[in-house]
This record gives C-alpha cells, structure tokens and sequence, in this order.
C-alpha cells in the first residue's frame, strides 16, 4: 500500500515553522537589553537583527530553485537544521560577534524554512483551500507579536537570556521529525541540468549589496558607503541578467517576469509590505510619543490588525473561488487603501481606541491582498516551479520591509529635523528620544512636550502620506491586470 502524506501533522509542522521562525524577532528584542548587557556590544547590536534577516533574504530564491530541483523535504529539513545549530550557537554565544555570526547562520536557516513550508502548502491544498490555510499560517505572526515580548521576559528573568535560543533545538528536532515520517513526495528525477552557480552567486551579491545599502542609508543617511554598494548592486544586477540567459538552468528563469500577473502580483506584495512595516513601527510610536500612552498600549492596537488578517485571507479565498484575482486585489487594496487615508486625515489628539477600528481594516485588506498575492504567484506558474515563485514572493515582501523601513525613518528624521528648527532647546535630538518614552516624556516641561508632540505628529503625517501612495501605487499597478491574467 503506497504511503501518503499526513496533511494535518505536515500542515501543524508548518505552522510551528512559521511560528518559531516568527517568534525569533520579538523574542530576541525582548532580550536585546539584558544581552548587550551580558556581551558588551552596544555600539554593534543592530547587527543582531541586521545579519539575519541579510542571510535569510540572500538565501531565500535559491532554496526556493533547490526545493523545485531535489525536493520540499531536503531543503525544509536542511533550513531546519541549521536553525538548530545557529540557534545553539547563538544560546552559547559569550561575545556580540559570535553571537553575529551565530544570528547569521540562524537567518541561512530561517531562508529555507519560511518559503519552502508555504510551497509544502501550496502542494497539499487547492486555491480555495490554500487561502484559508495561508490565513491561518499567517495569523501565527500576529501570535508571535503578542507572545513573543512575554516569554522573552520570562525567560531572561528566570532561567537566563541563552535559552531564548536553546528552546528552539527541541522544537526544531519535533519538527524534523514531523516533516521526516509525514510528507510523502513523489521522487523527484533528478536533471542533468547543471546548477546555476553563477547566477545565484551574482543573485546573493545583488541581494546583499541592496539590502545593505538601504540599511546604512536609515543610519547614517546618503554616504559614500551606500553609494559604492549601490554600484555594487547594479553591476551584480547587470551580472544575473546575463547570467540568467545562459544558464542551462536558471535559478529563476527570466520568463516568469514575461507574465503580468507574476510580476503584478510581486511588486503589489512588495509595496503592500513596505506599508505594513509602516504600521507595525510607527503606531506604538505614535500611541506613546503623541498621545502619552504606555508601551503596551501601542501593542495592543496593532491586536485587531493580527487577528482579523484572518479574515481578510477567509474573504479572498472565497473571492477566488469566484472572481478574476484582479478583482479580489481591487477589493482587498481598496479596504487597505481606506485604512491608510484614515491614518492620515486622523487628527492629533484623535481617541487611541479609533485605532482599533483603523487596526481593523488594515488587518482585512492586508490579510486579503497577502494572501491573494501568494496564492496568485503559486498558481501563475508551472508546478515544478512552485518552489521558485513562493520563495521569490517571500523575498519581494522582504525587500519591500527593508527599503520601506529606511525611506519611511529617512521621512520622520528629516520632517522632524526640519521642524526643530523652531525649537529652542539644548540637544533636539534628545528631547524627541525623551518624548517618546512616556516615563521620561512626564519631565518635559508641559509647554515644550506639546510642540514636541505637534512635531512628531507632523513627521508620522509624512510617514504615512508617504503609506497611503505606496497602497495607491499597488491600485494602479493592478488596475493593469487584465481580466485574463488568471490562476491556472
């Protein structure tokens, strides 16, 4: 009797992946105070956070090709593994660099894992099916928001920061196994086709340099630095394309971006994305910098956000049993697009509990746009080449974080820098962190944190004008789509 795969202990597997690899951030932030504490390494600390998501989008697209070439199971299990020795090595860890360098084998792991179990979904469920069940995988980000500062605190304050990591090597080893005895594939027929070295080579040094740049660009703003790896990431981008069109076997064939809906698709993922990272940064800013409120205040409005994305991916499931994806799209960046004008007509001294409200339609049209965006990219291609497009979706919503997240901390310092100048006081730039932290904003004359609070809502203003063109350039760029753009 021929064995199949389990479809519910393989899609839990997944959603453990996604929630362990989801968690990992709002953990480690949790911890960061206490570990820099421990390794002394203030001044280098970013790097935690920098490095692994560096090796997981750099890494990304080529599991994505392995996954397609030798099979979903190796390449899962292969990320999981080196989750578990990076999350280890980060738990032994006794000074910041290699706890770095550990960071960074985490993200390598991290890389295969996330793209390669939302391919493992796309094999086992059909389009309707699929939404829901990417709904549901995604709502373990949201989880992960909530849970993950709380253990973090439990965690450092009883048994010590290294078991932040080494809590992961257990559930690693569960997941391994789950995946090991459960996911039944069909033998993939090895090619004779040579790998693609070249062009995942030029592809990790087009990544790394544009990932890079955008990071020392929110830091230190435009430098020489950021201008040599912008050449960089050119050259290595002129460097894929040529490689690409002679590669025997492309490790991510240039005909994808023929098809409209692909491309359509990942750049509405993109642009989607970069908004989000908008959202879940500067709300809990505004709740505390603008309105006074505390820290877990400004978490807590994001709450409807995680939970109704649900919905959102419910609702486009049932559109696309339906209707054209362009409509679906239409429908969920519509939603998304009123959330984003709510943000910025919101007056200042707007009641935080409209936020919940706000909160919640950016979590449906989100949710829905998401989901639509990963379905879509799946079912636009061959299915041997499911791999490829999941793991290329994953890499444009990342990219979309990581520039957005520069441009959008470029807005706020320049806005805010702009209307200091007014200001009478010693250092500006330490009145705005004073202001942001309730307890320290309570020593601020009541005069000053007033105009303060004006500024800072002045700059979150352009933040999210700045959101609401990126949801308007996603309705553009879907109204392109033709009605015969369609899922196969």
């Amino acid at each position: 009797m021929k064995k199949e795969t389990n479809v519910t202990l393989v899609t839990v597997a997944v959603f453990v992946a996604t929630f362990m690899t989801a968690v990992e951030g709002t953990i480690v932030t949790t911890a960061m105070p206490t570990i820099v504490g421990s390794l002394h390494g203030i001044e280098i600390m970013n790097w935690v956070f920098s490095i692994y998501l560096l090796t997981n989008a750099m890494l990304t697209p080529i599991y994505g090709k392995l996954a397609d070439k030798i099979g979903r199971k190796p390449i899962f299990i292969l990320g999981t593994v080196l989750f578990i020795i990076g999350s280890a090595l980060c738990g032994l860890s006794n000074t910041m660099l290699t706890l770095i360098i550990s960071r960074a084998i985490q993200g390598m792991g991290a890389g295969a894992m996330m793209p390669v179990a939302l391919t493992i979904i796309g094999d086992l469920y059909d389009k309707e099916k699929r939404a829901k069940v990417l709904g549901l995988n995604s709502t373990a980000w949201g989880i992960a928001s909530v849970v993950g500062p709380l253990a973090g605190g439990i965690i450092v304050d009883t048994i010590g920061w290294h078991w932040i990591f080494f809590i992961n090597v257990p559930i690693g080893i569960i997941l391994i196994i789950l995946i090991w005895l459960y996911l039944v594939e069909e033998k993939v027929r090895h090619q004779q086709k040579k790998m693609d070295i070249f062009g995942s080579l030029s592809l990790m040094g087009l990544l790394l340099a544009l990932l890079l740049a955008f990071q020392f660009l929110g830091d230190e703003g435009l430098s020489v630095k950021v201008i040599v790896l912008a050449i960089v990431a050119v050259a290595a981008g002129i460097l894929f394309v040529y490689a690409e069109k002679r590669a025997e076997d492309p490790v991510i064939s240039l005909h994808l971006f023929t098809q409209p809906l692909f491309v359509v698709v990942n750049l509405v993922a993109a642009l989607a994305s970069g908004f989000l990272i908008g959202v879940d940064v500067y709300i809990p800013m505004w709740m505390q910098g603008v309105l006074g409120l505390s820290a877990g205040i400004g978490g807590l409005v994001l709450a409807p956000l995680s939970l109704l994305w649900l919905v959102g991916s419910f609702l486009a499931g049932r559109w696309m049993a339906t209707i054209a994806v362009k409509r679906v799209l239409l429908r969920g960046i519509i939603i998304t697009l009123f959330g984003a004008v709510c943000l910025v007509v919101v007056p200042q001294h707007t009641n935080w509990l409209w936020f919940f409200a706000i909160s919640t339609i950016l979590g449906i049209g989100l949710g829905a746009v998401t989901v639509t965006c990963t379905v879509s990219a799946q079912s636009s291609v061959l299915p041997e080449q499911m791999g490829v497009a999941t793991s290329f979706n994953t890499l444009a919503r990342t990219i979309g974080q990581t520039i957005m997240v520069s441009v959008f901390g470029i807005l706020l310092n320049g806005i805010t820098a702009a209307k200091l100048q007014s200001v009478t006081v010693a250092n500006k730039n330490d009145v705005m962190n004073q202001l942001v932290n309730p307890q320290t904003a309570k020593l601020l004359a009541s005069g000053l944190r007033e105009t303060l609070r004006g500024i800072l809502f002045a700059s979150l203003h352009g933040v999210y004008l700045a959101g609401a063109i990126l949801i308007v350039a996603a309705l553009v760029l879907t109204l392109f789509l033709k009605k015969s753009d369609t899922m196969e």
